[in-house]
């Protein structure tokens, strides 16, 4: 186990394969990264690499946790320059983990890169191309395009009821692309949502 956390934070532990980056992960978000199950954790990160899938360890290091009811996150990573996607992880992560809910989903830019996020929520787009990040109302063709998903995970909220993530109850995934700061800045407000409690 490597650690390189800031004694002022809380416990925050991240799992995955190497594919995935966890350890560079950790040090964005000043955690843990841990190949063995800590159930005195604060939040348990899992990072999946699309393109690798989920080994069996990080599937148990999952199982593991479960019985602890720990606030437990998703990072999908590595979306840059790959063949699978953000949606595929999801599927995948659904089957071998647990039902997970996707409050955001990846906006490409015409040659195919991830530049956005559309938040499901408030229908806002954060794009990652301007500095600072900026956050603008979606196109109508975006409303169209994201309204199922926005009334499934809407409807995981309501029936998860308020607080749900923090209580270990709701397991959300987030696309993160670090070379491009995608997601980060959601992942640290989830973080800090947790550290809150």
């Amino acid at each position: 186990m490597s650690s390189s956390q800031n004694p002022n934070t809380h416990r925050v532990h991240i799992y995955g394969h190497a594919s995935a980056q966890p350890k560079a992960l950790a040090e964005i978000f000043e955690a843990i990264h841990s190949t063995e199950a800590i159930a005195e954790s604060d939040l348990a990160i899992f990072a999946i690499n699309p393109a690798a899938g989920i080994d069996q360890e990080t599937i148990a290091l999952w199982q593991a946790l479960s019985d602890y009811q720990l606030p437990r996150l998703v990072v999908v990573n590595e979306l840059d320059g790959s063949d699978s996607d953000f949606d595929d992880a999801v599927l995948l992560a659904n089957r071998v983990f647990d039902f997970l809910v996707t409050p955001y989903l990846v906006l490409h830019s015409d040659s195919g890169e991830p530049t956005a996020l559309i938040d499901l929520e408030s229908l806002q787009i954060i794009d990652y191309t301007t500095k600072p990040i900026s956050r603008r109302d979606s196109d109508p063709e975006h409303k169209d395009l994201v309204a199922e998903f926005r009334s499934e995970y809407l409807e995981a909220i309501e029936d998860a009821g308020e607080d749900a993530f923090e209580a270990g109850l709701l397991f959300p995934a987030i696309p993160v692309v670090i070379s491009k700061g995608i997601g980060i800045d959601i992942v640290k407000s989830l973080i800090e949502k947790v550290q809150a409690n």
